[in-house]
């Protein structure tokens, strides 16, 4: 049985072949961002995975698949839900420096 650890490496390996692999076959993919419905930021096209219609980047897939396999969660919402507070925190920075330029 693998260790934690092992795993950890194994999905951080997998996840950015992924990203790696998108780009070989899309270079433009570089170029190309989305807003990730999980930790809601601007990140890159390049290895992220829809899982039951929410787009995940290519960091927040190396958490789900992480979590898959160590079984710390069931499905991609307990995932997007343990993220609400991160995603929050991103929307409020970005209000923020949007208040800070008005002001300048």
């Amino acid at each position: 049985m693998k260790s934690e650890k092992e795993i950890v490496e194994e999905m951080q390996a997998v996840v950015e072949q992924m990203r790696l692999d998108d780009i070989e076959d899309n270079p433009d993919i570089v170029d190309e961002t989305f807003e990730c419905d999980c930790c809601g930021q601007q990140k890159c096209l390049a290895g992220s995975i829809e899982y039951d219609g929410y787009r995940l980047c290519n960091d927040c897939v190396l958490l789900a698949e992480t979590g898959f396999a160590l079984n710390k969660f069931s499905n991609i919402e307990e995932l997007i839900n343990a993220m609400e507070d991160k995603r929050l925190e991103g929307l409020c920075s970005f209000i923020t420096e949007e208040e800070k330029r008005k002001l300048n």
